[in-house]
């Protein structure tokens, strides 16, 4: 799953705003050199999980289908199981921050709120990784990719009636590019390996993974309507205990269908079965697991070390990866109507970057010409 996804609108406009606002109060000479130097070799880490992970836990969840896995359910599972990896994440982030003398919970969410937030959150993301199970399944790597690449064009989509999201020429070329990439693969699915698909196979792959990119698009817009109405306080422990506790119900609501679906039966033969060996088919399936949480974890941690459009972007160059990692992989085709989808899709990512930067940097002469007007009024004073 593309992860990048679920996370990066819990850093919106308003937590941007609180980066900015610090910004503005502190000047860089007051910032010791040790201290950026750190600072840069946080953001090298992340970034290195990001391009990274987010391939590997691809390739591996269909090196699992290639090798003689079969259920849908423990690809599904593997894409959000890992969450106590963020629980970690969660502890040691805590322990270098210094902690808050904020008693003001006036504007805290309820409990009740807040459960219905993270069910809420967490049935659209087994949706979501159920759908992307299907469609990893049924079709090549390097297609399911570029597909999930649509998922940007509804995420504007949803966001212009929950966000009130503008369609700028810049998001319209987003959309336009995005679609026609999309487009570019049904046309030419004769020349898509689908040796071991039917025809309906191949479309039902591809319908759910269109459906997988408009329910994570829906997801992400309504992630940030409800961090703008609901938590009000945009704080990395507020973001972090959504994503554990939205992994948290998926994941339970994953095990549900397991066990009823009744695919739990076979696993134990499907492991005794499995091509590469039984100690390969654990090792495949924890790897997986460990990769989408790491990729998480890389998101979150470019979010608050720089900025949602940082993260984007960095999403942006690890498109490409994982179609040119399937074609050496599994030998994956392709030919020119696969290279301008990319092309395409990558083009429309950047398009939609660009924009966010565009509104970025709106947000921050906002919130820095008061800043020089108060200065300047204190001076004439």
């Amino acid at each position: 799953m593309d992860r990048s996804q679920e996370l990066y609108a819990n850093g919106d406009q308003n937590l941007e705003a609180n980066l900015i606002d610090h910004e503005a109060t502190e000047s860089p000479s007051s910032i010791p050199q040790t201290r950026n130097y750190k600072r840069w070799l946080r953001v090298s880490i992340y970034v290195f999980f990001v391009l990274s992970c987010q391939p590997l836990a691809t390739i591996l969840g269909r090196l699992y289908y290639e090798n003689g896995g079969e259920s849908t359910y423990v690809v599904t599972l593997l894409q959000i199981i890992g969450f106590p990896v963020l629980i970690l994440y969660r502890f040691f982030s805590q322990i270098r921050q210094p902690k808050s003398t904020d008693t003001d919970f006036n504007q805290s969410p309820s409990f009740t709120t807040l459960a219905l937030v993270y069910i809420s959150t967490g049935l659209l993301i087994s949706v979501y990784a159920y759908l992307s199970a299907i469609g990893l399944l049924y079709l090549p790597v390097s297609t399911f990719s570029l597909i999930l690449a649509s998922q940007l064009a509804f995420t504007a989509f949803f966001s212009y009636f929950l966000n009130s999201q503008k369609f700028t020429p810049f998001i319209v070329n987003s959309l336009f590019l995005l679609t026609v990439s999309s487009a570019l693969l049904v046309v030419n699915t004769e020349s898509q390996d689908t040796t071991h698909v039917s025809r309906v196979q191949y479309v039902i792959g591809f319908i759910c993974t269109i459906g997988a990119s408009a329910v994570i698009g829906l997801l992400l817009s309504l992630i940030q309507l409800l961090f703008r109405e609901v938590f009000k306080k945009h704080t990395s422990s507020a973001v972090m205990d959504l994503a554990i506790y939205q992994s948290l119900v998926a994941s339970c609501v994953v095990l549900i269908g397991l066990f009823a679906s009744g695919e739990w039966r076979t696993l134990p033969s499907e492991m005794r079965n499995y091509k590469l060996g039984q100690v390969s088919y654990v090792v495949t399936l924890a790897s997986a697991a460990i990769s989408w949480q790491v990729y998480t974890v890389g998101l979150v941690g470019l979010i608050f070390e720089s900025s949602s459009v940082f993260s984007n972007s960095i999403t942006a160059v690890g498109l490409p990866i994982v179609p040119v990692v399937a074609v050496i992989v599994f030998h994956d085709q392709m030919e020119a109507s696969k290279i301008f989808s990319i092309i395409l899709a990558i083009w429309g990512f950047l398009s939609f970057v660009y924009q966010h930067y565009l509104d970025e940097k709106n947000l921050k002469n906002c919130h820095t010409n008061p800043v020089e007007e108060d200065t300047q009024t204190n001076i004439q004073s």
